[in-house]
């Protein structure tokens, strides 16, 4: 028998119960051993929860019980699950955590104190989508040229309703939160900071690469107005908070962010709170992972699945996937403003003639060559929307002409700017 213990019974903790109940025999043989949650660790004790396990509010209960073989993590945070984790391994016991954030700044740290006692992660990317284990395993023939996801389900429901039923950002964010697909604070999804914490775990695998999110370029979709959806109708695109990762000779780009990505594309397609991840790999080209991700359910799912590997392997392969040095020549992060992308600009302007020339002006002599340029007329009699789009250009070329747009007499607020990816 294998013991568990799960430290933080929440929605996913007691969704990893219920199932392994459930389909104890079904685990029990795929996994070779009968698998047992023995004692779960809680903050509150008082607050009601469906399991029919012990419950302590003592998280040493659970890392001194020498009985336990595997410490499931579902707290969330980064410090102190830390630190929760580090004892564990101390101890000699197998982790399985869901924690993104824990895992985008000590992933590495974590793999060189694990040394040979399994971590298994599949949970903290794309809930139930098997992410972790395809970049793994199943691609590992392959050096991975890009990948590009959808991993927040609530900025991909509020921008499939603002795309295709006009509903403004304020009203879908106030709806989401009533769904419960986002918090109260919704920073850390529509800021884009969930997706980024886990591209930086994807990018591990594929490349070997130990960003933290300081360093990568993270954007959200509070920007996104009626303007920018109606642009990307007219013109074949939809909008998506896409998380990028590309190898470009020897260096990687990360980057986070809304894009405008052609609706002919498969992961252009992918809609409401469900989770897309397309990989290409320079031998089996491209591959597209689609499921929910998130929900109890769904992540127990993939927290159940470590279990079962590490029951069966008794030793895991490299938290990572790679047992030597990753390249024989490491691979370095393109800096933020050295990214190249083309760009989509949204300007509120005076309806004054000359206007138009001189952001003309300004975007070349910033080598920006325009695409596309419309304009729209405003509310406001006197005043004109801008919308143009952009040739290949470099990040600091583009961010440095906003800056001298913003400072034209007759524009009238900041520029908007959304990246497009083709």
């Amino acid at each position: 028998m294998i013991r568990v213990g799960i430290i933080g019974v929440g929605t996913v903790g007691q969704s990893v119960a219920a199932i392994l109940q459930k389909n104890k025999a079904l685990i029990s043989a795929r996994a070779g051993k009968e698998i047992v949650v023995v004692k779960g660790a809680v903050s509150d004790l008082s607050k009601k929860r469906d399991v029919d396990i012990p419950l302590t509010d003592n998280i040493d209960d659970i890392l001194e019980d020498k009985s336990i073989d595997i410490v499931v993590e579902l707290m969330g945070g980064i410090d102190l699950p830390y630190r929760i984790v580090t004892k564990a391994l101390s101890k000699g016991k197998a982790v399985v955590t869901a924690n993104k954030a824990l895992l985008a700044y000590h992933r590495f740290d974590l793999q060189e104190i694990a040394k040979d006692i399994p971590i298994g992660y599949e949970a903290s990317v794309a809930g139930g989508i098997p992410i972790i284990n395809a970049l793994k395993v199943g691609l590992s023939a392959n050096q991975i040229l890009a990948i590009k996801g959808i991993m927040n389900g609530t900025c991909n429901y509020m921008l499939t309703k603002m795309m295709h039923e006009n509903v403004s950002y304020d009203a879908v964010l106030r709806e989401a939160q009533e769904l419960g697909y986002a918090e109260a604070d919704p920073t850390f999804d529509v800021g884009g900071f969930d997706a980024a914490h886990k591209l930086l775990i994807l990018a591990s695998i594929a490349y070997g690469i130990d960003a933290k999110p300081e360093d990568i370029l993270i954007e959200g979709i509070e920007g996104i107005e009626r303007d920018d959806i109606d642009f990307a109708n007219e013109f074949g695109y939809r909008i998506k908070l896409l998380a990028i990762a590309k190898k470009i000779d020897r260096r990687i780009e990360l980057r986070v962010h809304p894009a405008l990505i052609k609706k002919d594309r498969m992961i252009a397609k992918i809609d409401g709170v469900m989770n897309g991840i397309s990989v290409i790999g320079d031998c089996v080209g491209e591959t597209l992972y689609y499921g929910p991700g998130a929900g109890g359910d769904a992540t127990a799912s993939a927290v159940i699945s470590d279990i079962v590997e590490i029951v069966r392997a008794g030793q895991s392969s490299p938290m990572l996937g790679f047992k030597k040095p990753f390249q024989s020549e490491e691979l370095t992060l393109i800096p933020k403003d050295e990214i190249e992308s083309e760009y989509y600009l949204r300007m509120l302007v005076d309806d004054v003639p000359g206007v138009l020339a001189s952001i003309a002006t300004v975007l070349g002599e910033n080598n920006i060559s325009i695409e596309t340029f419309l304009q729209r007329p405003s509310d406001n009699h006197k005043k004109a929307t801008l919308l143009c789009a952009t040739h290949c250009c470099k990040e600091k070329d583009i961010l440095n002409a906003i800056r001298q747009i913003e400072s034209l007499p007759h524009v009238n607020k900041k520029v908007a700017m959304i990246r497009i990816e083709e």
